[in-house]
């Protein structure tokens, strides 16, 4: 079987090998045609807690893993820098 592979952002890494990544996707309203972003959240194994929050990531669809996760951190998309202040460049 194929498994499915998308790309978001990194916007919560509070729990221990678990990251909360939202993905959003561009739609077409049927009747009056504009173009509407939909964000979806997924919650992704991270086994080595090597992600943080601004990531954009590859994530990879996997059996489940509890009740929740279905989707393991596969490659990272482009990284983010933090600075020792506890902000992000």
């Amino acid at each position: 079987m194929v498994q499915k592979e998308i790309i978001g952002k990194v916007i919560s890494t509070v729990r221990d090998k678990t990251v909360t990544v939202a993905v959003e996707r561009k739609i077409a309203h049927c009747k009056y045609h504009k173009i509407i972003t939909r964000t979806k959240s997924y919650q992704v194994h991270d086994e080595n807690n090597q992600c943080n929050r601004g990531d954009i990531i590859q994530i990879q669809q996997i059996r489940p893993i509890s009740k929740t996760k279905k989707w393991k951190f596969n490659k990272f998309i482009k990284q983010t820098i933090h600075t020792n202040l506890g902000k992000t460049i």
